[in-house]
């Protein structure tokens, strides 16, 4: 499973908002092959089921994992940072043995 932190959450219902999405629509939490550390994370909006989701729900939020994904980012917390040293989501993976330095990518 996949956690939300509040931030996080108010970010991803804000972008929702202004994109005029409705309630057809969830996130997409994926990875994908690439980035310094070989693996990278991926954050997208979605509306279509695909076969082999596994979908869960953290403050209201529903999200979709495909299984590949989801080996990689259980346990794994969303955050959203928007200090002085960047601005964006955040991935806190129990499961990386190594990130690159500016978070986007990992290795297990």
């Amino acid at each position: 499973m996949v956690t939300i932190t509040d931030k996080a959450k108010s970010k991803i219902d804000h972008l929702m908002q202004d994109a005029g999405m409705d309630t057809s629509y969830f996130l997409r939490v994926s990875v994908q092959g690439g980035g310094c550390s070989g693996l990278s994370y991926n954050l997208d909006f979605d509306n279509e089921e695909k076969k082999g989701d596994q979908f869960f729900e953290d403050k209201g939020i529903r999200m979709a994992l495909d299984m590949k994904s989801f080996l990689y980012l259980a346990g794994t917390e969303l955050d959203f940072t928007d200090g002085l040293n960047g601005k964006g989501f955040n991935f806190h993976n129990p499961n990386a043995t190594r990130t690159c330095g500016c978070g986007e990518s990992f290795s297990v």
